[in-house]
């Protein structure tokens, strides 16, 4: 994955500065850690030391991006100025939270189903908070998910009212005839024999939108008799309460709820006393 800048995130934060700390901060070295409450799987990490490496503070990390640690863990010293410390802290933390949350919201949903189906692919989607998407979708890898496509420009999803904007599933299929050579494409579809076209037109992945389990079971097994190396993914409404249910019946799980509403995790910073 390509790298982001985070010195948007933090000048967000501080504008033309730290009014607060500036004030009431001395001007001398400190030394502080951050501590997980919570048991979780841990991200964020790396971009909360590169945020205090930003304003002068030095970090030791106790912890690896994804790794499960337990409540009380202290993932992260820190050590050098006391007011970069303190300037840094809730851009570093809100990090932490985010990214957290949803590495354990992956990590939970993909062992719940990798009991009964130890191939199955657990992906994220576009519903991403605006300018955050590259971590929201770095936190499902560490979660142990697939980020999917990271925007409009690098595959072809085919969606319904694409379908409905040029004149139907059969003028859709005709336009893939256009797309130059080696970009995936993948279809939406809401029956088994839209499905089944797709998988003839040659599409990489069939999206099985609010599909049943049996019925995505049947898609999955009459598209791969065409093509073994098709993708079918289930889409629509699924949950950690239902996703088990698609075990076995389809290649590739997708949830908007792993980035529009995970829980966060907490973390805290203790200074030591000066």
């Amino acid at each position: 994955m390509y790298e982001m800048d985070l010195k948007p995130f933090l000048y967000e934060d501080v504008g033309s500065g730290d009014i607060t700390t500036e004030t009431f901060v001395p001007d001398i070295s400190g030394k502080a850690c951050i501590i997980c409450e919570e048991d979780a799987v841990l991200a964020g990490l790396e971009e909360a030391a590169k945020i205090f490496g930003l304003l002068g503070v030095s970090s030791v990390k106790m912890a690896a991006d994804g790794e499960r640690v337990s409540a009380g863990t202290k993932v992260l010293v820190l050590e050098g100025p006391l007011r970069g410390i303190l300037t840094g802290e809730r851009v570093a933390l809100n990090f932490l939270m985010r990214m957290s949350g949803i590495a354990t919201e992956t990590d939970s949903i993909v062992r719940v189903i990798r009991e009964k189906d130890q191939d199955i692919m657990i992906a994220g989607t576009r519903k991403t908070t605006p300018g955050f998407r590259y971590f929201e979708k770095k936190a499902i890898v560490l979660g142990g998910g697939t980020p999917h496509r990271s925007g409009l420009y690098d595959m072809v999803l085919v969606k319904d009212n694409h379908i409905l904007a040029c004149g139907g599933l059969g003028k859709a299929l005709e336009l893939i005839d256009l797309l130059p050579d080696g970009i995936k494409i993948e279809i939406e579809v809401e029956s088994i024999e839209d499905g089944v076209l797709a998988a003839k037109k040659g599409a990489d992945i069939i999206m099985a939108d609010h599909m049943s389990p049996a019925d995505t079971k049947e898609l999955r097994e009459r598209a791969k008799a065409i093509n073994k190396d098709v993708i079918i993914e289930a889409s629509g409404n699924i949950t950690a309460k239902n996703i088990a249910d698609f075990a076995g019946c389809a290649d590739m799980v997708s949830l908007g709820s792993l980035t529009h509403s995970p829980k966060a995790v907490h973390f805290s910073l203790d200074v030591e006393d000066p």
